[in-house]
């Protein structure tokens, strides 16, 4: 009798101790998911990452832009270069140019050259060779230097890609609502607005290659819209990356004291 009574008090002890401990790990796996949970960002935060992603979105658009457009620079005869009544303006981009034949009388009679671009007039646009067979551009007798136009290309097309790249990663942190990917993102915006900038300069380094090719025909030239705008998105796209990486230390920061709060509450 006396060994089924201490047979029974042990099993009960040792049902108990072991439903204390199932309760204890079950607590403990409550309280780290509730930590997880507490270190996920703010909804003040969250209006940060967005607001920051705005900046670049505009970057973004402004490259685009610019990359598919032909109006980086301007390339103008003299409006009275040949007596004729009309004259000649190139204007091109990464991609292609275009040679419009404005009349004379419509151009400003204060300006010495032909132009702008905007007046009516006849077109003619072509694309380069030099991406497909390696051939070189001719205008006004003078020749591209089809490195310096490759390069630039190139580096846009480098940026382009990274922009996507920080793009999917911010968009990964809003829906995990982690800031993990917030220095990956400020890393790949830096750079492309990096890039983008040393393509605008590659580009114009290519036009005084272009001018220098050849001194029969004068020409006057001047970088248009299209590498403003990528000027201008090179900027925006690393202020908006300097942005990001200022989010992330505030997050990582944040994330070391919430522990010890935790702790102390």
């Amino acid at each position: 009798m006396w060994n089924n009574f201490f047979v029974a008090r042990d099993e009960e002890g040792r049902m108990g101790a072991a439903g204390g401990g199932q309760g204890g790990a079950l607590a403990a796996l409550q309280g780290g998911r509730a930590q997880r949970r507490s270190q996920k960002m703010s909804d003040s935060q969250n209006g940060k990452i967005k607001l920051a992603f705005l900046v670049c979105a505009v970057g973004v658009t402004l490259t685009v832009l610019a990359v598919g457009t032909e109006f980086w620079v301007e390339l103008a005869q003299p409006k009275d270069f040949g007596g004729n009544q009309t004259c000649q303006l190139a204007h091109y981009g990464l991609w292609k140019t275009c040679v419009r034949t404005l009349w004379v009388a419509d151009v400003d009679p204060e300006r010495a050259s032909c132009g702008p671009a905007e007046l009516p007039g006849e077109s003619n646009c072509t694309y380069f060779k030099f991406f497909t067979s390696g051939e070189n551009a001719v205008m006004f007798k003078k020749t591209t230097n089809k490195n310096l136009s490759l390069a630039a290309a190139i580096l846009a097309l480098l940026g382009l890609t990274l922009m996507v790249t920080g793009s999917i990663c911010i968009i990964m942190t809003l829906s995990k609502g982690v800031a993990f990917f917030l220095k990956p993102a400020s890393f790949c915006f830096i750079l492309s607005g990096v890039l983008v900038l040393i393509s605008v300069l590659i580009f114009h380094r290519s036009v005084l290659a272009l001018l220098s090719s050849d001194h029969a025909v004068p020409l006057h030239h001047q970088l248009a819209w299209s590498a403003a705008c990528a000027g201008s998105a090179g900027a925006v796209l690393m202020l908006g990356g300097v942005l990001f990486l200022v989010l992330s230390l505030h997050g990582i920061s944040w994330q070391k004291c919430l522990p010890h709060n935790n702790s102390a509450t």
